[in-house]
């Protein structure tokens, strides 16, 4: 296969990526939305239910900035330039972070518990929406190292 196909193939997958990555950001905001909605909050099934699916949803779309945007950056071997791996890893311990207060969140309320707790979840809706709203800006500069 030619180099040219090589890099052609190279950024249509990166370009798949990424829009993938987005359309999975765009389905957490709106669950999020609909999720903070349903204040006053209760111990309803369907509060429960739509929690699962928020809290499922979220691990699918960290996962997807880690081990896909992270992981095509770092396995591009020769084909990156220095200063692209060494911005990635700049913005690295700040996207962990990120990752790990929606891990906190997901362990909290991704539960098979009778009864789910939600006297604290507007606060915890609230601080994770921070967190995702940082980790949108620094995916935005991942997404950008990535497609140039």
């Amino acid at each position: 296969m030619s180099a040219a196909i090589q890099t052609q193939e190279r950024r249509q997958f990166n370009q798949n990526l990424v829009a993938e990555l987005q359309e999975e950001r765009h389905q957490v905001w709106s669950l999020y939305c609909k999720v903070a909605e349903h204040k006053p909050f209760s111990c309803s099934p369907e509060t429960q239910s739509l929690l699962t699916q928020f809290s499922q949803l979220l691990i699918d779309y960290v996962s997807l900035g880690h081990f896909g945007i992270y992981e095509r950056l770092f396995s591009g071997g020769g084909e990156l330039r220095d200063g692209i791996l060494t911005s990635a890893n700049d913005i690295y311990s700040a996207f962990s972070e990120t990752t790990e207060a929606v891990m906190s969140f997901n362990d909290k309320y991704d539960t098979d518990q009778q009864t789910l707790t939600v006297d604290k979840l507007e606060a915890d809706l609230s601080i994770l929406g921070e967190h995702l709203a940082k980790r949108i800006d620094l995916e935005d500069k991942l997404c950008h190292l990535v497609l140039n």
